[in-house]
């Protein structure tokens, strides 16, 4: 749905939330961010995360070193308590997903949007 409405609407821009920002830009974000931004990229929409300072780690490096939570596996084997698969069939279900830098056009903070390389420019919104 998301490409086709990108592609079918002329969608400007896409802006989502974060989670978590590593030192080098990348983002965690809910699962499936990863995949709006790649889909942004094949069509020339900029893509942009918003986010309070808050958000942004310095100590943590890039999105390699961001520990993705996963969800309790009878999220996917139950619907209202009931079970809808093998009791032990094997579940991933992760709860966020990092998005690299390279796809992010822009990160939005209250100290205003910063571009480019992020490694630099993310320190200089604490001074």
């Amino acid at each position: 749905m998301a490409a086709h409405t990108m592609k079918s609407k002329e969608i400007n821009a896409v802006i989502v939330g974060a989670d978590r920002i590593a030192a080098n830009g990348d983002t965690a974000n809910k699962i499936g961010t990863f995949g709006i931004a790649l889909i942004a990229k094949s069509l020339n929409v900029p893509f942009y995360v918003a986010a309070p300072l808050s958000t942004i780690d310095l100590e943590t490096t890039s999105g390699h070193d961001i520990e993705i939570e996963e969800r309790h596996a009878d999220e996917v084997r139950t619907i209202n308590g009931q079970s809808i698969s093998p009791k032990d069939i094997q579940v991933y279900n992760p709860a966020f997903d990092v998005t690299p830098a390279q796809y992010i056009t822009g990160i939005i903070t209250e100290k205003g949007v910063i571009k480019g390389n992020y490694e630099k420019e993310l320190p200089k919104l604490f001074n």
